[in-house]
């Protein structure tokens, strides 16, 4: 083992001024140099030596999708950003000028630095304004792979992202000889404020996919005239609809991988026998995604860039703003898909790892969209109604699960439309739409990380907050308020103390929530394994806990990492001080 670490460290040397990229002919379009340049030589943004400055520069641009043209948001011209490459144990210096009529940012996303360094307009820096320069410097003080992205508006929809990676100090506990950056993200011609605005309108604007005359019949045949009419009417009067699983869906977006459409086939080399390390991004605005590489086994070695104990799996969900490393191990000399599916199976991003230039493999077939379920209810009556089963249909409350707490009597006011009455941790399921996959899924309490935990103490005290949502007024927030309702009320954290964050999700959709400037812990049942993550999926109906050391003095964003849950209200700021205080509002 110990001369295969030497020889996969060699390799990565060599590969290092190439390490992310791609093959790609033939496309002339604006892509950064991992997405199009062969694994064998290469540009990117890095840094040679301690202190160098890494200069980019936000500016629109025409993009060019699938033959058709739009003006994004870009970083050195390119849909993703290059890739940033720094070295633990340095001081990154970076340099970013605006070339926009309007103000940008970049905040470096799961990244431990000081507040001001951290990139969100209005909570710990005031932006960069038209024309002007910012110097983003700080210490790098971890590795593995992260991303960054705009805090500005709408940009993050419109092009303004990029992969991070951070080298180790010292050498890696797993050897691999390929290393590519899969950026998965979501593209709409639309404006997203316009976007936006149909959800206000509609929070099912973009919903193509919801049950029909067709289904209704189906149901009457397998459960009765009676139990469909009821499911029907149950779900009319909470104003929810069971294929309520993404908000913005492929009827608006274009699913890319390195900016790629799937018909453009990003194409990563490979020799057979080699061990291939795959760094999923997902950069999404508003798109969770369902990985796989069919004929391949994926061995899971980090999560949210810390290492984990290796975990072998088939598929995993890759929430908004997460990140996933792999290895793959193609021993037959042909092509496999990576294929990576929307949640609500409305579309997907598609690539290829392949011996050869110009090799592709099949793509699967669609499968059925899912449907919310009691569980995603919470497990309990709404409004004096029942939950439903598998099928989306009507059935009689089931006894509270192990772990399930009863929901309290606070309801959050017109802020949010439903109480789950029983959430419970849902980690050992895979999301909907996974339950039955046949295959084995990454779930939450798979994640244990590789060594243990630095901070033992128990927390003292525990902060709970509810996740919760209107979707008929598209309103988001926590505890029913709006950010604009609390913005002068920021969550009091003391320096140095160890917390408990629990978070309830009041609402029928997932949110990956995303907390700034620390880790989260996430308590699985890890014990002193507990995984460290910057952005927590918290499925409906779930009740989960984290456990936090408040290390970071500074106003701290913690948001929903939906981009239009976010706009929408599902935003506070955590305020970490030598003194804390009470949580008001």
């Amino acid at each position: 083992m110990k001369r295969e670490r030497s020889e996969g460290l060699s390799r990565r040397r060599f590969l290092r001024g190439a390490v992310g990229m791609g093959v790609l002919t033939g496309l002339g379009r604006i892509l950064p140099a991992y997405a199009w340049q062969s694994a064998t030589a290469g540009t990117e943004v890095s840094t040679s030596k301690d202190g160098t400055v890494i200069d980019l520069t936000i500016r629109k641009r025409t993009f060019d999708i699938a033959g058709k043209n739009a003006m994004a948001t870009t970083i050195d011209g390119s849909v993703p950003g290059p890739l940033v490459r720094l070295r633990e144990g340095q001081t990154a210096v970076i340099r970013v000028t605006n070339r926009l009529e309007e103000d940008t940012s970049i905040h470096w996303h799961g990244i431990i630095l000081p507040a001001d360094m951290d990139g969100v307009p209005g909570v710990s820096f005031p932006g960069i304004k038209p024309g002007e320069a910012f110097t983003y410097r700080f210490p790098v003080r971890q590795s593995g792979t992260y991303w960054y992205h705009s805090h500005s508006g709408m940009q993050e929809q419109l092009g303004h992202y990029g992969p991070l990676i951070i080298d180790p100090a010292e050498p890696e506990p797993f050897a691999y000889d390929r290393d590519y950056v899969v950026v998965l993200s979501d593209w709409t011609f639309e404006d997203p404020h316009k976007v936006l605005a149909k959800l206000k309108k509609k929070g099912g604007y973009y919903n193509f996919q919801k049950r029909t005359a067709g289904d209704f019949f189906r149901d009457v045949g397998e459960g009765g005239w009676r139990s469909a009419v009821s499911d029907r009417l149950m779900w009319g009067r909470m104003r929810m609809d069971p294929t309520d699983i993404a908000d913005v869906t492929g009827y608006t977006y274009t699913y890319l991988l390195n900016g790629l459409p799937p018909g453009a086939n990003w194409t990563g080399l490979f020799r057979p026998g080699e061990r291939v390390r795959l760094r999923f991004i997902n950069a999404g605005a508003a798109s969770y995604f369902d990985v796989r590489v069919p004929g391949l086994e994926m061995t899971v070695i980090q999560a949210d860039g810390q290492n984990v104990e290796p975990v072998t799996v088939d598929e995993f969900r890759i929430a908004i703003a997460e990140t996933y490393d792999v290895i793959v191990e193609p021993k037959e000399d042909r092509a496999y898909t990576i294929f990576a599916e929307a949640m609500d199976r409305s579309g997907y991003a598609r690539g290829t790892l392949a011996p050869r230039h110009g090799m592709s493999a099949p793509i699967p077939s669609p499968r059925p969209r899912p449907l919310r379920t009691m569980a995603d209810m919470g497990m309990a009556s709404v409004n004096g109604e029942h939950g439903m089963d598998k099928a989306g249909h009507a059935m009689a409350p089931e006894p509270a699960r192990q772990g399930s707490v009863m929901h309290g009597p606070d309801h959050h006011g017109p802020g949010n439309s439903m109480v789950a009455m029983m959430p419970r941790s849902r980690f050992d399921e895979p999301g909907a739409g996974l339950e039955d996959a046949g295959r084995r899924v990454l779930v939450y309490g798979d994640l244990r990380s590789l060594t243990p935990g630095g901070d033992r103490r128990e927390p003292e005290r525990e902060i709970e907050l509810h996740l919760t949502g209107n979707m008929e007024r598209y309103i988001w927030g926590f505890d029913g308020k709006k950010y604009s309702e609390v913005k002068d009320h920021p969550i009091p954290f003391r320096f140095g103390e160890r917390l408990r964050l629990t978070l309830v999700n009041d609402t029928m959709m997932d949110h990956p929530i995303h907390l700034h400037g620390m880790w989260m812990e996430l308590d699985n049942g890890a014990g002193a394994h507990k995984p460290l993550k910057h952005t927590i999926n918290v499925k409906p109906g779930e009740r989960l806990s984290v456990e936090i050391t408040a290390d970071a003095l500074g106003p701290w964003a913690f948001h929903c990492h939906i981009l239009y849950h976010m706009d929408a209200g599902m935003f506070r700021v955590v305020s970490v001080s030598q003194g804390g205080g009470e949580m008001k509002g």
